[in-house]
């Protein structure tokens, strides 16, 4: 028989999925889901490069990073770390309600945001290495193969989550 879970923030369960996929799931006790996503994590860090990459260019050597990355493996990564990042989150609100004794809902938060994160960090990836980025001031960061990704995530994820608002609000009417 399955223990009675306690209540878990979803704020916590997010954070801890932006530390290492799989840690969220840890948190709202998935052992199993979690587990997968720590090898998926690791399996996908370790054949990308992504750590050098990211440690790359950080430092400034944005060339070193374009070289060491694997972009066919890297593209898994924003698929990988966005599903972590939501499913924990979700998972979280669903157990609250479970213990607070309220229906569960048959909905999903954020799924619009994150659907939006996914496209703009595998767009980032694919579209860094177009020499006209570098050479124009204002675009000159979209060259940079790791943060190009997390800020094209970010602005598809703001427009992915006003599009779900639009759209649930405009059926719930």
């Amino acid at each position: 028989m399955r223990q009675q879970r306690g209540y878990k923030s979803p704020g916590a369960a997010l954070v801890w999925s932006m530390v290492l996929p799989g840690f969220g799931q840890l948190y709202n006790k998935n052992y199993f889901i979690g587990g997968v996503l720590i090898v998926f994590e690791i399996l996908v860090n370790v054949y990308s490069n992504l750590n050098l990459a990211l440690l790359y260019s950080i430092k400034g050597d944005f060339l070193q990073a374009h070289e060491i990355i694997n972009f066919k493996w890297g593209l898994f990564y924003p698929s990988l770390y966005c599903f972590s990042l939501w499913h924990a989150y979700n998972i979280a609100i669903a157990n609250n309600a479970q213990v607070l004794h309220h229906t569960i809902a048959r909905r999903t938060y954020l799924t619009g945001f994150f659907i939006g994160m996914v496209i703009g960090m595998d767009l980032g990836l694919m579209l860094h290495d177009y020499t006209f980025l570098g050479k124009n001031p204002v675009t000159f960061i979209l060259d940079m193969p790791v943060f190009n990704g997390l800020i094209l995530g970010l602005v598809l994820g703001y427009i992915g989550h006003l599009i779900e608002k639009t759209v649930r609000k405009t059926i719930l009417n």
